[in-house]
């Protein structure tokens, strides 16, 4: 099993490194193809089994999805303690790393492929740097006296931002154990870089503002504010104060998209944050879990039940019926609300990830499963 490449890859192979021989097993799929063209037909083509979960055993729920930067890894944190990775091209399972003395959460690949960064659930709070061809721990990352509710790696290097409840965001650079940097806020839950990696966004849902800082001035105030209050559109006055459930830079950096779990998304202007669309999602269409921070008595907390699409066009989002893609490109009513086309499926879906390099999704609750253009349809 593997993917289609979109058509943004190039096709030659990199200086240095290997070619991507993929081998397809859809029938006649191009050798690349718009996700425009394919964005309609994905399916739920493999399910991913670990051969450790019996049938007697309950199946853990995936807490988070991440894949590495060629696109050939997919790596999930889980709620019995582990973290699972997955060979994408040949549609495999490929190691299980236990971290029953910590616990696990947001794990996240370095721009390494062999090691990666988590938060802790026990114990303490810190952040783990680990190496995932031994099972080693590289460093530790202390600071955060509460719980961690994001991580965001920079798009250009290893250095990260982590959000958490002891209302800090810290940066860091993966090379000391010391935190460069501490911006107290009020309840900071979410973070994003700029695929320039010159701009950071955190977001506040309690204080209902979205504050972008320059990276390279960010001792500063920030560069914006975005009142969600007046960027809402038509959305009931809580979503503007919670359930946020993602927060993602489009890759031209024009847009933020801001996950909701309530009715609808928002994408919103990254400049001036004005209302571009309101995402609305079908009734009756969402997850069970918890937005990042508003997990109670034991909810699960998404890491992410939305994202853009690579190409920055559509935006795909999760829920308790499937699959929702919105064409941003398309015309929106008066209000600028935009409805969705739904891909109805039984599985249901509390995060997912969108390949950067294949068109391929990576989706879950308690199964992880990859969906692909299935063209048989």
């Amino acid at each position: 099993m593997a993917s289609t490449p979109m058509e943004i890859d190039e096709t030659h192979t990199p200086t240095g490194g290997p070619a991507l021989n993929v081998t397809r097993t859809l029938g006649t799929v191009p050798l690349t193809s718009r996700v425009s063209d394919v964005i309609l037909n994905f399916r739920p083509i493999k399910r991913m089994v670990r051969e450790d979960v019996k049938e007697v055993r309950a199946a853990p729920s995936v807490l988070s999805i991440d894949f590495d930067d060629p696109g050939e890894l997919c790596m999930t944190s889980e709620s019995d303690e582990t973290i699972q990775i997955y060979n994408v091209k040949e549609g495999r399972h490929d190691k299980s790393l236990l971290s029953k003395k910590y616990g696990v959460k947001l794990a996240k690949f370095t721009h390494a492929s062999s090691s990666i960064i988590y938060a802790s659930t026990k114990q303490n709070d810190a952040i783990r740097y680990l190496a995932t061809h031994d099972n080693s721990f590289i460093r530790y990352f202390e600071g955060h006296e509460k719980s961690v509710t994001a991580l965001s790696v920079h798009p250009g290097n290893d250095n990260f931002i982590s959000c958490s409840l002891d209302d800090t965001v810290r940066l860091w650079d993966i090379g000391t154990k010391q935190w460069t940097a501490k911006l107290n806020l009020k309840f900071p839950r979410l973070a994003a870089w700029d695929p320039a990696g010159l701009v950071f966004a955190i977001a506040c849902p309690k204080t209902a503002t979205i504050l972008l800082y320059d990276y390279r001035n960010y001792q500063k105030a920030p560069i914006i504010t975005f009142d969600m209050l007046q960027s809402r559109g038509t959305a009931d006055a809580e979503a503007a104060f919670r359930g946020w459930t993602s927060l993602e830079f489009s890759n031209d950096g024009k847009h933020l998209l801001v996950g909701s779990k309530f009715q609808g998304n928002f994408l919103i202007d990254a400049f001036d944050g004005s209302l571009k669309l309101y995402l609305r999602k079908p009734n009756g269409f969402g997850t069970r879990r918890a937005a990042p921070g508003e997990g109670e008595g034991g909810q699960l907390e998404t890491s992410g039940d939305c994202c853009f699409s690579p190409c920055g066009r559509y935006v795909i989002a999760g829920g308790n019926k499937g699959l929702l893609v919105w064409d941003t490109m398309a015309t929106p009513s008066s209000n600028k609300i935009l409805d969705p086309t739904v891909i109805a499926d039984k599985h249901e879906i509390g995060v997912l990830a969108y390949n950067p390099r294949y068109n391929m999704i990576a989706a879950a609750e308690e199964e992880l499963l990859f969906w692909l253009p299935n063209y048989s349809n």
